[in-house]
């Protein structure tokens, strides 16, 4: 019996393992030992309950085929004992995964601070440095300015006729 929770278990003959040799590096005994193990679960044939196959299906995992079978290939360790104890817990999680459900969001009301803050953000008056300012239009300036070429500070200067025609 193939332990998952507390509640869920799965019994044996549902867990389908292989023992094939292993890929990488070999050493003396690369030819002769099989350590890998293959896992097969078949999620549609599994004494399951429904709501969890459904989940188990839904999951977007390589590791589930289009036929509902799970294959997890354990090759970490060099014996097959602890590849097919990684192979289990892979199994064990990837159900347990599947069986969580999300606590649903409770509703609260924001506190009056937190409304505060995203009202008054975006009408705070910008802050501006004190050596920009606002640019005013032709037009609004009045007849006695006209630009020149030299201005200081972004300001208007008179024009040298209106300027003489002020001083007389």
């Amino acid at each position: 019996m193939f332990v998952i929770s507390p509640r869920l278990s799965l019994p044996d003959h549902e867990i389908e393992t292989d023992a094939v040799r292993a890929q990488g590096a070999g050493g003396q005994n690369v030819n002769k030992v099989a350590s890998a193990v293959h896992l097969r679960f078949d999620i549609g044939a599994s004494s399951l309950p429904e709501a969890l196959k459904a989940q188990l299906l839904a999951q977007h995992d390589r590791r589930i085929t289009r036929e509902g079978v799970v294959v997890i290939k354990a090759q970490r360790h060099r014996t097959q004992e602890r590849n097919l104890e990684d192979a289990l817990d892979r199994l064990r999680e990837l159900i347990l995964a599947a069986a969580h459900v999300p606590k649903t969001r409770k509703a609260t009301r924001p506190t009056r601070g937190s409304q505060q803050r995203r009202l008054a953000a975006p009408w705070a008056p910008p802050k501006i440095s004190h050596w920009t300012r606002r640019v005013v239009p032709l037009a609004d300036r009045g007849p006695d300015i006209r630009p020149t070429r030299h201005c200081r500070d972004g300001q208007p200067s008179l024009h040298p006729e209106i300027r003489e025609k002020r001083h007389e």
